[in-house]
Protein backbone atom coordinates (compact mmCIF):
# COMPACT_ATOMS: atom_id res chain seq x y z
CA UNK A 1 0.00 0.00 0.00
CA UNK A 2 1.19 3.87 -0.21
CA UNK A 3 0.48 6.75 2.29
CA UNK A 4 1.30 9.47 2.20
CA UNK A 5 4.43 10.82 3.37
CA UNK A 6 3.00 12.37 6.20
CA UNK A 7 2.31 11.73 9.98
CA UNK A 8 -1.10 10.26 9.32
CA UNK A 9 0.81 7.81 6.98
CA UNK A 10 1.57 5.76 10.01
CA UNK A 11 -1.85 5.80 11.19
CA UNK A 12 -3.32 4.62 8.03
CA UNK A 13 -0.61 1.81 7.75
CA UNK A 14 -1.07 0.54 11.26
CA UNK A 15 -5.39 0.46 11.28
CA UNK A 16 -4.57 -1.45 7.53
CA UNK A 17 -2.15 -3.66 8.99
CA UNK A 18 -3.80 -4.56 12.04
CA UNK A 19 -7.69 -5.13 10.18
CA UNK A 20 -5.46 -7.58 8.02
CA UNK A 21 -3.44 -9.49 10.49
CA UNK A 22 -5.78 -9.92 13.22
CA UNK A 23 -7.55 -12.80 12.81
CA UNK A 24 -3.99 -14.27 11.06
CA UNK A 25 -1.51 -13.64 13.69
CA UNK A 26 -1.31 -13.96 17.32
CA UNK A 27 -2.83 -10.53 19.52
CA UNK A 28 0.56 -10.04 20.98
CA UNK A 29 2.44 -10.32 17.98
CA UNK A 30 0.56 -8.26 15.96
CA UNK A 31 0.75 -5.60 18.93
CA UNK A 32 4.20 -5.57 18.30
CA UNK A 33 3.83 -5.51 14.61
CA UNK A 34 1.59 -2.37 14.79
CA UNK A 35 4.19 -0.97 16.99
CA UNK A 36 6.81 -1.69 14.42
CA UNK A 37 5.28 -0.70 11.14
CA UNK A 38 4.29 2.77 13.29
CA UNK A 39 8.18 3.21 13.81
CA UNK A 40 9.13 2.52 10.53
CA UNK A 41 6.56 5.25 8.98
CA UNK A 42 7.25 7.49 11.23
CA UNK A 43 11.03 7.55 10.61
CA UNK A 44 10.27 7.75 7.00
CA UNK A 45 8.34 10.93 7.21
CA UNK A 46 10.34 12.59 10.09
CA UNK A 47 13.87 11.90 8.18
CA UNK A 48 13.86 10.78 4.16
CA UNK A 49 12.20 12.15 1.36
CA UNK A 50 9.10 10.83 -0.04
CA UNK A 51 9.13 8.84 -3.53
CA UNK A 52 7.67 9.98 -6.37
CA UNK A 53 3.86 11.44 -5.34
CA UNK A 54 4.92 12.66 -1.87
CA UNK A 55 4.26 8.64 -1.02
CA UNK A 56 5.66 6.03 0.91
CA UNK A 57 5.39 2.35 0.59
CA UNK A 58 4.52 0.13 2.97
CA UNK A 59 4.15 -3.64 2.44
CA UNK A 60 4.18 -6.76 5.03
CA UNK A 61 4.72 -10.49 3.90
CA UNK A 62 3.28 -13.41 5.29
CA UNK A 63 5.52 -16.83 5.53
CA UNK A 64 4.47 -19.97 6.44
CA UNK A 65 7.25 -21.74 9.05
CA UNK A 66 7.11 -24.34 11.72
CA UNK A 67 5.42 -22.86 14.35
CA UNK A 68 3.35 -19.91 12.42
CA UNK A 69 3.84 -17.35 10.39
CA UNK A 70 6.66 -15.58 9.85
CA UNK A 71 6.11 -12.00 9.15
CA UNK A 72 8.04 -9.31 7.23
CA UNK A 73 7.48 -5.37 7.43
CA UNK A 74 9.11 -3.16 4.74
CA UNK A 75 8.62 0.52 4.73
CA UNK A 76 9.89 2.06 1.28
CA UNK A 77 11.08 5.95 0.72
CA UNK A 78 13.16 8.46 -1.28
CA UNK A 79 15.84 8.08 1.08
CA UNK A 80 18.06 10.54 3.11
CA UNK A 81 21.96 11.73 3.11
CA UNK A 82 22.57 9.72 6.11
CA UNK A 83 20.25 6.60 6.52
CA UNK A 84 18.33 4.80 9.21
CA UNK A 85 21.15 4.15 12.32
CA UNK A 86 20.40 3.43 16.06
CA UNK A 87 21.78 6.29 17.85
CA UNK A 88 22.48 6.91 21.35
CA UNK A 89 19.84 8.84 23.24
CA UNK A 90 19.86 10.43 26.87
CA UNK A 91 17.00 9.25 29.63
CA UNK A 92 15.43 12.50 29.50
CA UNK A 93 15.68 12.69 25.43
CA UNK A 94 12.38 13.13 23.29
CA UNK A 95 13.17 11.27 20.57
CA UNK A 96 16.00 8.97 19.16
CA UNK A 97 14.34 5.69 20.38
CA UNK A 98 12.65 3.94 17.28
CA UNK A 99 15.41 1.61 15.71
CA UNK A 100 16.26 0.64 19.00
CA UNK A 101 12.15 -0.29 19.80
CA UNK A 102 12.61 -2.22 16.02
CA UNK A 103 15.70 -4.05 17.03
CA UNK A 104 14.11 -4.70 20.18
CA UNK A 105 10.29 -6.69 18.68
CA UNK A 106 11.75 -7.61 15.38
CA UNK A 107 13.89 -10.78 15.10
CA UNK A 108 16.04 -8.80 12.59
CA UNK A 109 15.68 -5.67 10.55
CA UNK A 110 18.03 -4.24 8.23
CA UNK A 111 18.18 -1.41 5.68
CA UNK A 112 18.45 -1.87 1.65
CA UNK A 113 19.48 1.08 -0.73
CA UNK A 114 18.57 1.10 -4.63
CA UNK A 115 19.21 4.39 -6.80
CA UNK A 116 15.58 5.09 -6.25
CA UNK A 117 15.36 5.10 -2.55
CA UNK A 118 15.71 2.97 0.28
CA UNK A 119 13.59 0.28 2.46
CA UNK A 120 13.71 -0.47 6.33
CA UNK A 121 12.62 -3.80 6.62
CA UNK A 122 12.25 -5.68 9.94
CA UNK A 123 11.40 -9.84 9.97
CA UNK A 124 9.54 -11.60 13.16
CA UNK A 125 9.58 -15.07 13.74
CA UNK A 126 6.66 -17.22 14.70
CA UNK A 127 6.08 -16.91 18.36
CA UNK A 128 8.02 -19.42 20.07
CA UNK A 129 10.51 -19.87 17.59
CA UNK A 130 13.70 -19.42 19.45
CA UNK A 131 15.39 -16.08 17.81
CA UNK A 132 18.64 -16.24 15.93
CA UNK A 133 21.16 -12.85 16.89
CA UNK A 134 20.41 -9.68 15.18
CA UNK A 135 21.32 -9.24 11.81
CA UNK A 136 21.65 -5.86 10.33
CA UNK A 137 22.12 -5.45 6.90
CA UNK A 138 23.71 -2.85 5.51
Amino acid sequence: MVVPHHATGARLARHRLADELADVVPPALLADLVAVLAELVGNAVRHADPLPGGVVRVAWRLRPLAGGQSVQLRVTDGGSASGPSMRPSAPDSIDGRGLHIVAGLADRWGVERDGLGQSVWAEFDPVGSPRPDLVVAG
